[in-house]
Formats: structure tokens, sequence, C-alpha cells
């Protein structure tokens, strides 16, 4: 306490302790030693390693833990076992480039400048990542880069793989629709270098990981996994919207094994996290960029192209074997980052929200709404997706376009079938979808009901309430996200039916900026 003195405030033991001053003293030390060891604590509880691991082109449900029993991947299980599975996870768009970098700088596809297949990330963009490395973080990437050069810096190390065998080549082998590949072997998947980036990290500091496979996206190749350990035909899980015939088993069975030599690469990283001890201090989380690269699949609004596995691995955190069925975004990986290295400041451009409370409460809820873009990947199209948790609506603004897959899936077996099925006159209604025209301007789902999403409600007016609700979802975020359809059509570099290229197609594709000063493209 104190009192006056003239005019000077001097302090004055309280009147209790006016005749045992020395035991007040000792109290007052004790009490700011303890606060100090506290704080001292606090310093000393280090930030969590993070690690992405991202498979391309893969579909949610093809994989042991998500139900397919058919598919061998033992290392994703273990995660499932030992971590948490997400059960309603997304992505912004079910297109590569374009999904990578709405993750990596945590705004919608619309507004990364990186909308469309091949664009880069324009330098401008701000990134999760170099926020990670400004705070002490050791930051590498190694796989599958499809960013641009621009974004190269905001890493202390990229070991990027060459994925030219995985495009048509310009030139008369590209007309012919033969791929020129670099990789052989293992090289092939991907991850070769995975285990490499992890010997250069930095012992001294936290680390971030981006980790980013090949598999299981086309080419394909037979007899990749040893020992005869390929998958068979009859395991295969067919989806309705496919013919089931010998020729489409056998396309689903090499994506099926290039899961499976993914899956390996997946358990050699936690292994050689729990051999470096530093398991219990690393979230690991597994997703795709975008859904299995067949017809109606990859590219498409539906749930087989942007709902992905989302496996959160966190030995020292993440309670083993949880579930959690509250919807998360690919947009929400940037906050969340941030949020678990303890850094506040919110980049403004973010447009997701963290779900780091979601992995010590999994019943909890950070969103009620999930939105998705489909934009020009090798074919033009523009549509959009509000999905809840159990209602999906669509909305295609150029519907008089068909539905028609990218073009690897294009020149695949199950799409050549679907051609001989259609000419036969022996596809189904819902076998249709990639060649009907024009296409319902709006498309409503109970994927509760209608997993597969083959039931178009938006006709019924027992849904019109439901109907309603998630237009008008839609509708706010695209006035909140700044997203309108273009003025103009971007041309598509593929023929529909052929997957031949077209004159429109130039290798290395120009940037959205060059392509929208020679009128090519819309701002």
């Amino acid at each position: 306490m104190t009192k006056k003195v003239g005019k000077i405030d001097v302090f004055c033991f309280p009147p209790a302790m006016q005749k045992f001053p020395l035991l007040f003293l000792i109290t007052m030390l004790c009490e700011i030693s303890v606060v100090s060891a506290q704080d001292s604590k606090k310093e000393k509880i280090k930030p969590p390693n993070i690690v992405l691991i991202i498979a391309d082109d893969m579909a949610w449900d093809d994989s042991l833990p998500y139900g397919n029993e058919g598919i061998k991947t033992p290392n994703l299980q273990r995660m499932a076992d030992e971590g948490m599975r997400f059960d309603n996870a997304f992505l912004t768009t079910s297109s590569c480039s374009p999904s990578r970098a709405s993750i990596i700088t945590g705004m919608y596809p619309n507004n990364t400048g990186a909308d469309e297949l091949h664009w880069t990330v324009p330098a401008d963009r701000v990134t999760f990542v170099e926020a990670l490395k400004a705070n002490g973080y050791w930051t590498g990437a190694a796989g599958k880069w499809h960013l641009g050069e621009d974004l190269k810096d905001r890493f202390d190390e990229v070991m990027e793989v060459d994925t030219s065998g995985f495009q048509l080549p310009s030139g008369e082998a590209g007309k012919a629709g033969k791929f020129v590949e670099t990789l052989e072997g293992e090289a092939q998947s991907g991850c070769g270098d995975w285990l490499a980036l992890m010997e250069k990290r930095s012992s001294k500091k936290p680390f971030f990981l981006w980790l980013a496979a090949l598999d299981p996206h086309r080419p394909y190749h037979e007899g990749i996994l040893p020992d005869d350990s390929g998958h068979d035909p009859k395991d295969i899980a067919v989806a309705p919207y496919h013919p089931d015939t010998p020729e489409v088993r056998a396309d689903y069975v090499q994506y099926y094994d290039e899961i499976s030599r993914l899956d390996k690469y997946v358990g050699l990283v936690l292994d050689q996290l729990v051999e470096d001890k530093v398991a219990d201090n690393t979230m690991v989380l597994f997703f795709s960029d975008n859904g299995r690269p067949f017809p109606r699949d990859k590219t498409t609004l539906y749930d087989s192209g942007i709902k992905t596995p989302w496996l959160v691995w966190w030995p020292g955190k993440v309670k083993a074997g949880s579930v959690c069925s509250r919807l998360v975004s690919s947009v929400d990986i940037a906050p969340t980052a941030l949020d678990l290295a303890g850094i506040r400041e919110r980049e403004e451009s973010f447009e997701g929200r963290s779900f780091k409370r979601l992995l010590e409460n999994p019943d909890g809820a950070i969103r009620e709404f999930v939105f998705a873009e489909k934009n020009w990947h090798d074919f033009e199209d523009h549509a959009r997706a509000v999905r809840n948790e159990r209602y999906k609506y669509i909305r295609n603004y150029y519907d008089d376009l068909p539905l028609t897959p990218p073009a690897d899936a294009v020149r695949s077996p199950t799409y050549e079938a679907l051609l001989a099925y259609r000419d036969a006159g022996k596809l189904l209604p819902h076998q249709m979808s990639c060649f009907k025209t024009p296409r319902s301007k709006e498309e409503l789902y109970d994927t509760v009901a209608d997993p597969f999403e083959l039931h178009n409600l938006a006709g019924d007016e027992r849904y019109d309430p439901v109907l309603k609700a998630m237009r008008e979802g839609l509708f706010e975020w695209e006035e909140r996200s700044g997203d309108s359809p273009p003025d103009l059509r971007t041309a598509d570099e593929f023929d529909r039916i052929e997957g031949t290229p077209t004159a429109a197609r130039v290798r290395p594709r120009w940037s959205k900026k060059r392509m929208v000063e020679a009128g090519l493209t819309a701002p």
C-alpha cells in the first residue's frame, strides 16, 4: 500500500505485515519466482512440426480406413487407428494446380490468380509457408510442385520431381497421344525424395514439410508392386456410373496399385518421424489434391471429385482411433498451420478457418458450409457448389457444355468403355452424364440417401426449402468471395471425344496475366 508524503507516493507495508516485514518480502519473492518459472516453462514449449502428405488424384473412399477393403493401404489405416479420421473433408476445386494454389494461399481458386490448370501462382500472393519460415520454421518441399517458380523462395529447400512425363508433350508426339516419360520405376511415384528432404531439415528448428506424390496420377504401368502383390480385378469396387467391364476393372487395378505404392511411402515417413523421436510433436495430415482420375470423378463437383481423405496423425496430441464428422475444407489448412504454430497474426487474405480445436473436440463445428469451384481444366467450364453435412447444391453456369472428363481420363480405358456402351445404346441414364447436353442448370443431392449423387432433387418441390437455402448460401459466398462467371470463355485444349490436342494448346502454358493481355481469357 502507499501513502502521500508531500507530492510523492511512498510504499508502506500493510498494517498486518508491519510486524513481520521480512516475512512479507520473502512471500513476495516466492510468488515472483513461481510466475517466472511458469513463464520460463511456456517459453520452452516447442511449436509442433507440421507435415502435409498430398496424394495426386485419389478419391476420398479409395483406401481401407474409408471402407474400401479391396485396396491395400495398411499405413493409411495406421494413421486412422493411431490418429483421427475426418469423414467430411472437402477441396475447393477438383483440379491439380488450382487446388494446390488454394491450399498454400488459403484462398478460394477464383482469388489465387491461378484458378485454371497450369497457371502459376503470382509472386504477390501470400502463403502460410513464409509466415512459418519468418517465425523460425525450417520449410521444405519434395515431389510434385505444380505451383510455379515464384513461390519457391518461400521454402528453405525444394526438391521438385520431373513431371514432364505426366503431360502430353508439344509437337507430333502430343498429337499422337504419346507420353515421353523421363522417370522410371519407383521414381514415377514422386515420393523418392521425401526421406532425403527429411534428412536436410534443421535439428534446431521446428519444421514444415510439403510432401507431394505423383501417385495415383495417370499414366499407369503394369507390375509396379513387387512379388505379385498387385490388386485382383474381382476385388475392385466399380462406381455405378462406370460400365463394369474387364477393361474398366483393369483400369481400376492400376489405379489401386499406385495408391498402394503411395501408402508405402506414407509408412516410411511415419517410421522416420518415430525414429527421429519427433513424432509426438509432429502433426501429419494426409489428403488428396482432387478426386479419382476417371470420368465423372476428377474435375467434377460431385463428392468423387471434391471430397478427400483427411487423416491426422499426431501421437502426442490426437486421440487414437478418433473420428470427426464435421465439415472441413482445404482452404482451412493455411490458418490452421499458423494456429498450430502459435502465430497470432492471421493473414487478411486467408478465407478459411482453423480446424485446430476439432483435433481436441471432434464433435464441435467450425463451419456450416463448404464451397467448391469448377473452372477450366483442359476443357472450359464454370460451375460452383455448396455442401453442408447432408445436401449438395451445384450451379452449372455453362450448362450448354457436357461434363467432359479431364484429357487424361478421356484417353482412359474407362472412357473408351463409356463411348462403346453409348454407341451400342447400353448406357444407363446415370452413366450418360459425360455426354449429356444441355446439363441441368441446378443440381441438388441428398448425399446421405444418395451417396453417388445420381438423383437430382432440384425439380422435386418437396425439397424446395432445401434448394432455396442452399442456393442462397452459394450466392452469399459468391458475393463475399467476389466470384462471378467470366465474360470470355477459355478455349478447349483437347478434343472432347478423342482427347487429342487442339491448336489452342501451347506448352509451357502461358500465365493468366499473359493470356489476359493476349485476349485469350477473362481477367
